[in-house]
């Protein structure tokens, strides 16, 4: 069973001005694409082709580097498409209640977000994650890691992704990544991101 690009859950203009049409273009049908290309073609003939993309990244320790920086890279940018919308908005109920007892309140969650994905050297990812006993956390992890792998720093169910490679964002920022983290927030699909912390 190979693994498949997901559609995009919006137009590729829709998130303008905050993230631009050519970049969603690329970054979807062309990053995306060829990560998932690649990881079908590491994990052929193997156990991993009857595994669920979630099931690989928690015994990536098992599995050779491609399949390691392919999977990564396949569930990362599903869940990055997902956790974004042109809608915008606010936490809120139970997903609001768990920032600020994690973090005081939503601006203080955003300040440690921005600087997990402005302190991120080189390439990789900020996370908002949801750890074992269920309180929220903030982490990020280089490359295609993320906070599922058995290898990563540290561990928890990721809820909120922001990716922070320069193909990520170099067409409209260029080397601005903070301005590009800080625009992020205007396009956050709360709801999605609700759904994952309750689920």
């Amino acid at each position: 069973m190979a693994f498949t690009l997901p559609n995009l859950p919006y137009d590729f203009n829709a998130l303008e001005p905050h993230i631009d049409a050519r970049t969603m273009e690329i970054h979807h049908g062309k990053h995306h694409n060829a990560y998932v290309t690649n990881l079908n073609n590491a994990i052929a003939g193997t156990d991993a082709e009857k595994l669920s993309i979630e099931e690989i990244c928690k015994n990536i320790s098992k599995y050779p580097v491609a399949v390691r920086n392919n999977g990564g890279g396949h569930y990362n940018h599903s869940l990055f498409w997902t956790v974004m919308s042109p809608k915008g908005g606010s936490p809120s109920g139970a997903l609001a209640d768990a920032i600020n007892a994690a973090f005081g309140s939503l601006d203080e969650m955003k300040a440690k977000f921005n600087a997990a994905a402005g302190g991120r050297f080189g390439s990789g990812w900020a996370w908002l994650i949801k750890d074992a006993s269920g309180k929220l956390v903030i982490t990020s992890t280089p490359n295609q890691d993320n906070p599922l792998m058995d290898i990563a720093e540290v561990k928890g169910t990721p809820i909120l992704g922001l990716d922070v490679w320069e193909h990520a964002y170099y067409l409209n920022y260029q080397n601005r990544r903070p301005d590009y983290a800080a625009a992020f927030w205007n396009v956050v699909n709360w709801n999605e991101v609700a759904k994952r912390f309750g689920a």
